[in-house]
Formats: C-alpha cells, structure tokens, sequence
C-alpha cells in the first residue's frame, strides 16, 4: 500500500484485510488490492469442537493469543455449547511463553489452543516444544505447527487459495478493477494430524476424527522435548 497505489495486487493468504487498513471492506475493496483472505468465522469454534472431541473430559482449555484476537468471539459462544472454560495466556514476547505455560499448568488447563497471531506464529518450534513440556495437546491455526511436531490444526487449504487467486489474476488481466472484485473468504479447510505427538501424549485419536484428517503425519519431527 505504501509501495503502489495503482498497481493492481493480489492477495493470496492474509489475516483480516480490513483490519490492516488494506481494503475498505471485502465486499467493495475499494482500492487496488484484492484477493483473498484466510481469516473465516467459523473456523475458532471448529477448533475447540475437535479439540475437545479428541480430548475425552476436557473441561478447561487454554488459550494463547492476544484477547483482541477476532476468534475469542467465535472461541467464547463454542465454549459455552460444549461446556468448556476457558484460560486466557497472553505473551508479547518470546520470553514470556514458559511463564504462560506455566500458568496453564497452574490453573489446571487440559490441553491448548494456539491463536494464529505474529507473535505466535514467529516461534512455531519453542510452542510445540513447551506444549509437549507441559503435556498440553495443542490444536493450532497453521499446519505448519503439526510438521514440526504439533498435535493438530485446523486451518485453510493454502493448495485452494493459491489456485483460486489464479481467478482473480485472470480477471485483472482482462480488464476488471482490483476495487470491483470481492475479497473471497475461504471454503475448503483442512484437519492435520500427527499421530506420533498423540501417541508422546499417550491420546488414541478417536476414528470420527481420524477420517476427517486431510494428512496424517506418522514420524517424528525431532523436535528436543
């Protein structure tokens, strides 16, 4: 935006557009950029639905991630269905995840849930390996938190909106203004898995969710816990 207000850009995974001032709204962008974005409503609820399905008796759920986070709505409504408090672990910076574990462990938490946020998702490895410390399964936003060695995630199909992004570039190409087309929100959502983690934390994945799994992820990824 700072770079080029007149050359058309397509975005393919962002966070909230609208929040970062990038568009107007997604309906009517109103500028040069356009695309779209990863962030979906209902996606906070289906990950504490899966977590605590995984989970068996699970009655108390951390949550680390800034409390402005836009999924806290969507986590809070969930958690009053499925009867599950909540506990709020706020870190600003790297120092301070070992202290909010800790306060997890304190409090009692049964497993995590990991708010996709800059801050979280620039320590991936230090989250998975203090998840594994503290004996907390962990569902997180992004699969790349699974490759290294995470217990689960629910998260965008990166694959569908990268090819879906090929419409918007064929549409610009053709003449359409960036201002002129929606930002799209997304459809196709995957569930990421990794048994060996479930197995470390001594969880049996029940089948139901096992035949949801997009990819199952077998071997270690040698993560030090």
């Amino acid at each position: 935006m700072l770079a080029t207000a007149t050359i058309p850009i397509v975005m393919v995974v962002s966070g909230d557009p609208v929040e970062a001032g990038l568009i107007d709204s997604l309906a009517r962008p109103g500028g040069n950029v356009t695309g779209l974005s990863n962030v979906s409503p209902q996606l906070a609820g289906k990950r504490l639905e899966l977590l605590k399905e995984t989970v068996p008796g699970v009655s108390k759920v951390a949550v680390l991630g800034p409390p402005t986070h836009e999924d806290w709505i969507e986590i809070g409504f969930t958690a009053l269905q499925q009867k599950v408090r909540l506990q709020t672990l706020q870190v600003r910076e790297p120092e301070e995840f070992e202290k909010a574990f800790e306060a997890a462990r304190t409090k009692r938490a049964k497993a995590l849930i990991v708010l996709p946020s800059p801050t979280t998702n620039s320590y991936p490895e230090k989250i998975v390996s203090l998840a594994a410390k503290y004996r907390l399964p962990a569902m997180y936003g992004l699969s790349s938190y699974v490759t290294v060695g995470g217990l689960m995630s629910y998260a965008p199909s990166l694959r569908a909106l990268y090819r879906r992004a090929a419409y918007y570039v064929d549409r610009i190409l053709m003449g359409v203004k960036p201002a002129d087309l929606p930002v799209e929100q997304p459809t196709k959502f995957e569930l990421v898995i990794n048994l060996k983690t479930a197995e470390d934390l001594g969880l049996t994945i029940p089948p139901l969710v096992l035949m949801r799994a997009e990819k199952v992820i077998k071997e270690s990824a040698g993560i030090n816990r």
